[in-house]
């Protein structure tokens, strides 16, 4: 590992959040969903084709590397065929609504004290995530108080580059203020997360192994990590107190 790394950029899915099944949380969502956008059709139908357009948007963003903002989202992509007054009002809570449709977020449990320790060890903390929301990892951010952990978030639904592209992670890096060979990136997907900052130059790539990832992407890995962990406080034995390395 390149002992002048400073900077530790996370990605959150998977990495810091976990997804818990809860069928009364996400019927609640898929309810309010159809609510507001008016939805006539039974529920299996209405998400059976609301789940067509997302994996057919899916492929395209992965395809070319790129998201886009909320609102074109559910006007161009998802809901395509309803009527734009009644979708762009609501288009950032349709989005929320969406990804609960799946379950509840929920941090996992060392999380929290172990990002306090990182930054209280000197380093840089940042966010780099593609995400379809802009207002979901600011939310959780603020709910848990690690708000003030995160110097910069790059989120690939503000920002529209989408990892792999190395060209997000430079952007991470040029907004925090350091040199991407002084920057690691903690990810939990071997073939994304690693492909990108390996191509950016960062000076590490720990891998947060989730199991199933791999086939989720549909693809062998290309390049390694250089670490892979198990559960985030494993950080703190990688990053030692930044005054120990002068």
């Amino acid at each position: 590992m390149n002992h002048n790394i400073d900077t530790i950029f996370f990605d959150v899915g998977a990495t810091l959040r976990y997804v818990v099944e809860d069928p009364e949380f996400a019927m609640a969502a898929d309810m309010e969903l159809m609510r507001l956008v008016g939805a006539t059709e039974p529920h299996d139908v209405f998400f059976a084709k609301l789940t067509e357009n997302w994996k057919a948007y899916r492929k395209w963003a992965k395809t070319a590397l790129l998201d886009v903002s909320e609102m074109e989202l559910w006007l161009q992509y998802l809901l395509p065929d309803y009527p734009s007054e009644r979708i762009a009002p609501h288009a950032a809570k349709l989005t929320r609504l969406w990804r609960d449709h799946d379950g509840r977020r929920v941090p996992h449990d060392d999380v929290k004290p172990t990002l306090l320790e990182l930054q209280r060890r000197g380093y840089k903390l940042g966010i780099i995530a593609n995400t379809i929301t802009e207002t979901e990892i600011p939310d959780w951010m603020c709910h848990d108080e690690v708000a003030g952990c995160f110097k910069t978030v790059i989120l690939s639904s503000k920002v529209r580059l989408r990892k792999p592209d190395p060209a997000i992670y430079l952007l991470g890096a040029r907004c925090i203020g350091s040199a991407p060979e002084d920057c690691a990136y903690v990810g939990d997907n071997p073939v994304r997360d690693v492909e990108g900052a390996v191509d950016a130059g960062f000076g590490a790539m720990v891998l947060y192994e989730d199991a199933g990832t791999a086939d989720r992407e549909g693809k062998a890995p290309t390049v390694l990590p250089d670490y892979t962990i198990k559960a985030i406080r494993e950080l703190l034995d990688l990053f030692p107190p930044r005054d120990t390395l002068a």
